[in-house]
C-alpha cells in the first residue's frame, strides 16, 4: 500500500484481525463424551477448526432468532473406539455436515407436543443453488480433535454460526496480518574489490550483490534486492558504517496476510475495505 498514512494501514490490519466475518462452531450438544478432553475443552478445538463456509452467504444468528438454513450450518461427529482395538485419531475429517439441520430433539415438559429439533430448516441446504456445488465441510481434514482408547466415544452436534474476531478469536479469519514499512538501503559511496565480497557476505538475507566492471576489471557491490531487507543492521556494523544508509519509507507498506482458510487474502482484503469504507459513511452520516 502506497501513499497512506501508518493509521490507515494499521486500521486495515486490525479490520482484518477483529472484523471481517467468517463461519464457526459456536454451540456443541454434546451426547456422549467418554474421552480424555473435557467437555469444554472439546468444544473449544471444535470453534478453532476453519470452516469451508463462504460468510457472505450467510446472515447473523441474533438472540431472537431461529436456528435455520440461512445462519446455522450443523456438523456431527458420531467416533468411538472398540475394546481391543488399537487408540483411534479423530480428525476434522469426521466431522460430517447435516444439510437437513439438527438430528438431535429438544426436551419437552409436555408429552403431547410434537418434538423440535435445535434447528428450524424450511428448505434443505444443499438443495440451495449456492451450497448445492459446494458442501459445506471443513477446509482441513487432518486437524487431530482428539484421540480415543479402547472403550472411549465421543457423539456431539455441532452448530456454526456467523460472527466476528472481535467476539471471539475463533472467528478471525487471519492466522495473522502484519505490515512493515518499505526497506531503503543505499550505498554512500562505491565499495569495490574485497569490500564489495565482504560486504554481500555480512548481509544474511542477500540484500547485496557483486556485479562486475567488464573491460575495467574488477568488481564491486550492488543494492540488488532492497524489499528482503529487515534492518538487522548488520551491514553497518564495523567498517561500513560510512558506505550503507538504512531507511524507511513513511507511506510504503508490504502486508502480509496469512488466512484461516475461508477466504483467500484477496477477497479478504476487499472484505475490509468494504467495512471501512461503511464505517466512513457511517461518521459522515452522523456528523451531518
Amino acid at each position: 500500500m502506497i501513499g497512506i498514512d501508518a493509521s490507515l494501514a494499521n486500521a486495515f490490519r486490525r479490520i482484518l484481525i477483529a472484523e471481517v466475518p467468517t463461519m464457526a462452531i459456536e454451540k456443541v450438544l454434546m451426547v456422549n463424551n467418554t474421552s480424555v478432553v473435557a467437555d469444554e475443552v472439546l468444544a473449544h478445538r471444535l470453534g478453532l477448526i476453519p470452516l469451508n463456509a463462504d460468510p457472505r452467504l450467510f446472515e447473523y444468528l441474533s438472540e431472537n432468532d431461529a436456528p435455520n438454513e440461512r445462519n446455522t450450518i450443523v456438523y456431527k461427529l458420531d467416533v468411538s473406539c472398540k475394546k481391543g482395538s488399537p487408540r483411534v485419531t479423530v480428525k476434522s475429517d469426521q466431522l460430517k455436515w447435516l444439510p437437513h439441520g439438527s438430528e438431535l430433539q429438544m426436551d419437552s415438559h409436555d408429552i403431547s407436543a410434537k418434538a423440535k429439533s435445535y434447528t428450524s430448516f424450511s428448505c434443505i441446504q444443499d438443495s440451495l443453488p449456492e451450497f448445492s456445488k459446494k458442501p459445506l465441510g471443513v477446509k482441513f481434514d487432518d486437524i487431530i480433535i482428539a484421540k480415543l482408547g479402547p472403550g472411549q466415544a465421543i457423539e456431539l452436534e455441532a452448530h456454526a454460526v456467523k460472527g466476528i474476531g472481535k467476539i471471539h478469536a475463533k472467528w478471525s479469519p487471519v492466522a495473522t496480518a502484519w505490515y512493515r514499512m518499505l526497506p531503503e538501503v543505499s550505498l554512500l559511496k562505491e565499495v569495490t574489490g574485497d569490500d564489495a565480497e565482504k560486504l554481500v557476505k555480512k548481509c544474511p538475507v542477500n540484500v547485496f550483490d557483486i556485479e562486475d566492471l567488464g573491460n575495467a576489471g574488477g568488481k564491486k557491490a550492488v543494492v540488488a534486492n532492497p524489499r528482503a531487507c529487515t534492518l538487522c543492521r548488520e551491514c553497518i556494523r564495523g567498517v561500513n558504517e560510512e558506505l550503507v544508509e538504512l531507511k524507511r519509507v513513511k507511506d510504503h507498506f508490504i502486508f502480509t496476510v496469512e488466512s484461516t482458510g475461508a477466504l483467500s487474502p484477496e477477497e479478504l482484503f476487499i472484505e475490509a475495505v468494504k467495512i471501512l469504507e461503511d464505517k466512513c459513511d457511517r461518521v459522515i452520516s452522523e456528523l451531518s
